[in-house]
């Protein structure tokens, strides 16, 4: 989807651990800090072709379905 970021609450909302997250984060070379400021784009996260990468890009989506 184009324009669609992730942000900290999605990770939230897909069950994924903050720890791990931060540690695949570093494993790719992002800034968690401009993630947890800005956000990512999703198709950051489609671009690693990682199905956990998917679970915050599915929330983000229900989200915007959802009208929030």
């Amino acid at each position: 989807m184009d324009g669609l970021t992730i942000r900290v609450r999605h990770m939230r909302q897909a069950d994924l651990c903050m720890k791990g997250v931060r540690a695949w984060f570093a494993a790719r070379n992002w800034s968690w800090s401009a993630f947890v400021a800005d956000g990512r784009p999703a198709a950051d996260f489609i671009a690693t072709g990682d199905p956990l990468a998917m679970r915050p890009v599915e929330a983000a989506r229900r989200e915007v379905q959802d009208g929030r």
